[in-house]
């Protein structure tokens, strides 16, 4: 009687939610592929069998979620990113961290590409063979269950990337398409003579041009060329035909069932072609990111979705919901403009050209949505800085501000303290990107190399700002692996075969357990970084203007070209941020923070009270105030 009832319940439960989101759900899959009632029953049907194969665990935090639909917008989330191997070896080399990871303050951690990729070259693991097996490298599905429930009940949630623009060209689906079955070759762009994909390449642009050229492959063996965007083995899924829509959404739960929180949505920009246009960020890229998103909210509320889209500002937006699909879409997106500009602002050691990006372009807040903060991943910077937005600021212009930065984190500008590589340049327009951990790119590799303790500390204030922005920015900040302890450039990447064609692998070091060890109490720069980071996500954590959920970010003028400043801002109160990008001390009026909604003047960063001199706050080389 007693299972009877639960079944009663789940079923009510389902059909509750089914209720909810079934507009939100239907309408944009209609949108995208127009009335088809059996496929649309098809669905329903898949999602009611997720739901009835959910964990009763899951089930459980499901219901929590729902009760508590903001959680992820809370001050108290803090993440981490990490490659599994890189970090401990094997997933269940992860459940031997789990206390590092809670001293540092994470309820968040992404797991950096661990679905079973293709053999070979698979650009770092996005060439995924196989959506339901882990990578055998570092163990199997049952093991990141294991590893999730053990996470979950200490109170973090797991991050998950799911590719969704391609498959390995190994996946079943493509060895299908090759055989020539009809149904897979619809699940990709497959053409049988060149004429369509000469039109479109007129308009594509190359993502890896030095070592992917073109976007279109010839395979003389299957008599056909194939999209790929990215790789020759990645082929692009074709989200045209609702086969790939059903089949992702079962792929998504299956995930959500094993105990995936939060799903990092992949190359979402690149999912929908239209002839005559550069295929990103089309209007139908988010009805699919809608209609995903209403799926998981049917069957698994619980989990939430990160929108990868490394774009320009006025495309950046839309991914968190705006118009139709606002409170709808993704979650979660990256904030890749404030990694940019933090950079710049960095180098230049001037600010202007960062208040005016993320005042004029970013909104103050989003329905249910919020960025994820971070000033270094595990992929290059490309400098998304448009024309327009350097043509707002005197001396600047888009293309030559591009180059400079380049040179600049490559360490072939005069005076550039940083060290790092140039990744992918583009010949035809010039415009090239950079890799390089934060640590070196910050200056500290070269501080260390010339034994320059006063530059090495300097290095260590630039992060320490930086770890502080993101923290305090609005949104859920992530901390890439390594980060903590200052770990430098890997230049033995070019040792291996694998990886010798990608200079990225530079900012992708294993995990030092040795140096963690000794920056624990230590003295040193690694010891600094820890400490400092440490301190920074506690203070954030108790810090309410920190949580997104309630307060807004509106970027103001500091008054001064070397300070960015922002204010969070509620009908219960203010903090206002304020952040040095020079290496001297600078002056902020006191009237610019009351008109903020300043009053006490105490920094909620160091909990000590600020005295004001000449009624203004002095903040120090590369400091970090967060004033109430």
């Amino acid at each position: 009687m007693n299972r009877d009832k639960q079944m009663t319940k789940d079923q009510r439960l389902f059909d509750l939610r089914w209720r909810r989101s079934e507009t939100d759900l239907l309408d944009p899959f209609r949108r995208l592929y127009g009335r088809h009632p059996a496929i649309e029953a098809e669905l329903k049907a898949l999602l009611q069998r997720y739901w009835d194969e959910r964990p009763d665990a899951l089930k459980d935090l499901d219901l929590q979620r729902d009760l508590e639909p903001d959680w992820f917008l809370s001050e108290k989330m803090v993440g981490y990113v990490f490659y599994v191997d890189r970090f401990a070896g094997t997933l269940k080399g992860v459940l031997d961290h789990i206390g590092y990871l809670e001293e540092l303050g994470a309820t968040y951690v992404h797991f950096m590409p661990c679905l079973k990729p293709r053999p070979g070259p698979n650009d770092g693991g996005y060439s995924v063979m196989d959506y339901g097996a882990i990578d055998p490298r570092i163990g199997t599905m049952d093991d990141f269950e294991e590893v999730a429930a053990a996470l979950r009940a200490r109170g973090i949630s797991i991050c998950i990337d799911l590719v969704l623009n391609h498959t390995a060209k190994e996946h079943a689906w493509a060895e299908k398409a090759k055989a020539g079955d009809e149904r897979y070759r619809n699940y990709y762009w497959m053409f049988d003579n060149p004429d369509e994909p000469v039109a479109y390449e007129k308009t594509l642009v190359e993502v890896f041009p030095n070592d992917a050229p073109g976007n279109f492959t010839h395979y003389p063996e299957i008599g056909s060329w194939v999209w790929t965007t990215f790789n020759e083995h990645q082929w692009d899924l074709n989200w045209s035909n609702p086969r790939v829509f059903l089949e992702i959404v079962c792929v998504m739960l299956t995930l959500a069932n094993r105990g995936a929180d939060v799903l990092r949505l992949d190359a979402v920009a690149f999912m929908w072609k239209r002839l005559g246009t550069n295929c990103q960020n089309q209007p139908e890229v988010h009805d699919i990111l809608q209609g995903l998103r209403a799926a998981t909210r049917i069957a698994a509320p619980a989990v939430i979705h990160k929108a990868e889209a490394i774009v320009a500002p006025r495309d950046l937006v839309p991914y968190l919901g705006q118009g139709s699909h606002a409170g709808r879409e993704a979650n979660l997106a990256y904030h890749n403009n404030l990694m940019v500009q933090y950079w710049s602002s960095l180098a230049t050691r001037q600010t202007p050209l960062m208040t005016n990006v993320l005042r004029t372009h970013f909104p103050p807040r989003f329905r249910n949505a919020c960025w994820a903060t971070y000033i270094r991943c595990h992929d290059d910077i490309g400098w998304a800085i448009t024309e327009e937005d350097g043509a707002a600021i005197p001396n600047v212009s888009g293309a030559g501000h591009r180059r400079f930065l380049a040179d600049f984190y490559a360490g072939q500008h005069t005076g550039s303290f940083a060290r790092g590589g140039i990744f992918q340049e583009n010949v035809e327009t010039g415009d090239r990107r950079n890799s390089g951990s934060f640590a070196s790119l910050a200056g500290l590799e070269s501080a260390l190399a010339a034994g320059d303790t006063v530059a090495a500390g300097a290095a260590v204030q630039r992060m320490l700002m930086g770890v502080a922005l993101i923290a305090s920015f609005g949104g859920l900040p992530l901390l890439y692996m390594g980060d903590e302890v200052g770990l430098l450039n890997d230049y033995s990447f070019e040792n291996v075969p694998e990886h010798a064609h990608d200079n990225r692998w530079m900012h992708r070091p294993a995990m030092d357990w040795e140096l963690v060890n000794k920056a624990q109490g230590g003295e040193g720069a690694p010891a600094q970084i820890l400490a400092g980071v440490r301190h920074i996500l506690a203070r954030r954590k108790a810090v309410a203007e920190s949580s997104t959920a309630i307060y807004a970010t509106r970027v103001i003028d500091a008054g001064h070209p070397a300070i960015f400043g922002f204010v969070r801002e509620a009908d219960v109160g203010a903090l206002a941020a304020l952040f040095n990008f020079s290496e001297t001390w600078r002056n902020v009026e006191a009237s610019v923070l009351r008109e903020a909604g300043v009053t006490e003047f105490h920094d909620q960063l160091s909990d000590g009270k600020v005295t004001l001199h000449n009624d203004q706050v002095a903040v120090a080389p590369y400091g970090r105030i967060w004033l109430t």
